[in-house]
């Protein structure tokens, strides 16, 4: 697993959540080395797996132990005005996380830049469908959120797989706010390798209250 890239930065403003603890760094980068190398590893390793499970269970009961109430770690996990510190996709705090940064534009639209690896393949060597489905409408959110318009919730969102999703190669994610009416909002975003368009994304969010929920 690869952070995004960052040349975006010098163009626009990062808008996703940054590291901000040391500690809880190094060992969300830690698990993120482990799932990877657990795939790389795979059934015919030479590792004695049930040594690993005994260490990875054993460091899972002391974070257990020393944990806080989960509704509290709920509404701690969005902490810094909003921009999500657990989400799958940017999260700094979720291992699962690539994680990809994202840029807001001086054009009103958004990028970023990631390398995906095993823990994300569907087709052999390829990104899965559904992660580039998880990718594009997180994307698209933040665009909602940098730009002009209103934000929302995802209401439809209309996906064309063009070629194939690579993995092991740097991918730019992009997405725009292309116009909204009423409570209806309509925005568009692309994942590019090498310069082509592999998947399309067309949502459709719809603008609600969102003041009671976390």
């Amino acid at each position: 697993m690869t952070d995004a890239g960052a040349e975006p930065a010098a163009v626009g403003e990062m808008i996703t959540a940054t590291p901000e603890n040391d500690g809880v760094d190094a060992a969300v980068s830690a698990a993120r080395r482990v799932i990877a190398a657990l795939l790389h590893a795979g059934g015919n390793s030479a590792a004695e797996m049930n040594g690993v499970a005994e260490r990875l269970d054993a460091i899972a009961e002391h974070l257990e132990d020393h944990a806080p109430d989960r509704d509290e770690r709920l509404v701690d996990m969005w902490a810094g005005g909003g921009v999500t510190r657990h989400d799958p996709v940017t999260g700094p705090e979720n291992a699962i996380a690539p994680p990809l940064h994202v840029y807001g534009l001086p054009d009103g639209s958004v990028a970023g830049k990631v390398t995906l690896g095993l823990p994300y393949q569907g087709p052999p060597g390829c990104v899965h469908g559904g992660v580039s489905a998880l990718i594009l409408d997180h994307v698209l959110g933040a665009a909602n959120a940098w730009g002009d318009g209103p934000t929302g919730v995802t209401g439809t969102l209309t996906l064309r797989y063009r070629r194939r999703t690579p993995l092991f190669e740097e991918l730019t994610v992009a997405a725009r706010q292309e116009s909204f009416s009423g409570r209806k909002i309509r925005t568009v975003g692309t994942i590019s390798a090498g310069g082509e368009v592999c998947v399309e994304a067309d949502g459709l969010f719809i603008d609600v209250d969102l003041s009671g929920s976390r």
